[in-house]
């Protein structure tokens, strides 16, 4: 394996301002980067399948992390996103399965879809008030994730945004969400305790199906809708209370 250390200026003086799309894709020796404060962008697929790169830190001069840049990095343990990120691109965390911690900064406003799926490592995240959208199956099949803090800037969980989080106990739903959508807590083997709040008036379909720890759920009257199969497969639930 190799280290990668970019210059903080090129032969011709100028300094690094960006990483191009695929840039060091399928670099899979590649063990670590150091990141200049010179970039400000770092573009699609930048580290696709870097497979031995084992950390990252994104300095506080990036705004953006493109799409799929760090797709399937599956040693990548670490990484620090910088301060000035505004948006986590679709994919961007794709199947780095030895991601154990990440910090997402009151920067961020969206999550992009599928940004952190089958991170599988991955334990708890916090999401910071500042993220207006977290993107579809944004933290699926995240399958040992048991902690999860959802901002009430969101108002709607999309579809699969936790699909497949067989280790989550509970979920904190906002009263700032009036949706749940189409499959968003498929198969949370775990999850035992929920509570929708008064705000949600629609749940998708497949939403809490094969939720086999669910014994007790607390729908509120302003639900107008209940998607086919939302609740099926919950073989242990006991009682649906739904409040007047």
């Amino acid at each position: 394996p190799y280290t990668t250390l970019f210059r903080s200026s090129t032969t011709n003086g100028l300094p690094v301002t960006s990483i191009g799309t695929n840039a060091f894709s399928f670099c899979t020796s590649l063990s670590s980067v150091t990141i200049p404060g010179s970039v400000t962008n770092i573009e699609d697929a930048a580290f696709y399948c870097c497979t031995s790169l084992a950390g990252v830190t994104i300095p506080d001069s990036v705004t953006g992390i493109g799409y799929a840049t760090f797709f399937h990095c599956i040693n990548l343990s670490r990484a620090t996103i910088g301060s000035s990120v505004a948006t986590i691109g679709n994919c961007a965390f794709y199947g780095c399965t030895s991601l154990d911690g990440v910090e997402i900064p009151i920067s961020v406003t969206h999550i992009g879809d599928a940004a952190f799926s089958f991170c599988t490592s991955l334990t708890s995240i916090t999401i910071p008030p500042t993220v207006i959208r977290i993107g579809s199956g944004a933290f699926s099949s995240c399958t040992s994730l048991t902690n999860v803090t959802i901002p009430s800037s969101i108002t709607r969980i999309e579809d699969e945004t936790f699909s497949t989080c067989s280790s989550l106990p509970s979920i904190a739903i906002p009263a700032s969400v009036t949706n749940i959508g189409n499959s968003a807590f498929y198969s949370c083997l775990g999850l035992s305790a929920l509570t929708i709040p008064e705000s949600v008036t629609g749940i998708g379909e497949y939403a809490f199906y094969q939720c086999i720890g669910l014994t007790d759920v607390n729908i509120s009257a302003n639900v107008a809708s209940i998607g086919d199969m939302a609740f099926a497969y919950c073989h242990n639930l006991s009682s649906i209370d739904r409040k007047s």
